[in-house]
């Protein structure tokens, strides 16, 4: 007959005294361990939707869909649980000091359907005002202009993107009646309408 070790015989009495290991859920809410990382989750105020945690996402669970055919263009940040390995690189690639997305404590994840498997957050997109192509959404664009502080004035875009967010802009200026004046310098533009407004055609 094989009997116990004594390793087991000292568990086995500590357990009638202090109780089993393993937590009483579902009787009671189960506690994770402090390091555990669960659910990742978008902060709608702090997520720039730059789409850094989208390029390093190793599993492919987080993805965008820029919604422009409507009176509002804004860009849809995804994030889907039943495909997320829970690894944290969109946390530490976040560049709002990693408080865009950040992983939780949530493990109970379980659905009976999959559209519940997704979290979603929405973000302003500022297009190109002369050919209307996505420059990047307007928080990301603000983020920018605060970290570049006075800088950010050699930089058209993100300045009147600044004045706007301010409320200190002209929405519909009048423009003027000359072409030389380059009045589209002074739209927010992609980087490639920005070139076509400032480089001349003798110097392409």
């Amino acid at each position: 007959m094989k009997y116990p070790k004594l390793r087991e015989l000292v568990e086995a009495t500590r357990a009638l005294v202090v109780g089993p290991y393993t937590s009483k859920f579902p009787a009671e809410p189960h506690v994770p361990y402090p390091g555990f990382r669960g659910q990742p989750r978008f902060d709608p105020h702090a997520c720039l939707g730059c789409l850094a945690c989208e390029e390093v996402c190793p599993a492919g669970a987080i993805s965008h869909e820029d919604i422009l055919e409507s009176d509002r263009p804004r860009r849809v940040m995804i994030h889907y649980t039943d495909t997320c390995i829970f690894c944290g690189q969109c946390e530490a690639v976040c560049i709002n000091d990693h408080r865009g997305i950040r992983l939780t404590r949530e493990w109970e994840l379980s659905f009976f359907e999959r559209p519940k498997a997704m979290e979603t957050v929405e973000k302003a997109l500022q297009l190109c005002e002369c050919c209307g192509r996505v420059i990047g959404t307007v928080d990301h664009l603000l983020w920018l202009a605060e970290r570049l502080g006075a800088k950010a004035f050699s930089n058209p875009t993100l300045y009147l993107t600044k004045l706007r967010a301010l409320r200190i802009l002209d929405d519909d200026p009048a423009a003027p009646f000359r072409e030389e004046f380059r009045s589209d310098r002074f739209k927010i533009l992609c980087a490639r309408c920005r070139r076509r407004t400032t480089v001349t055609p003798e110097q392409t």
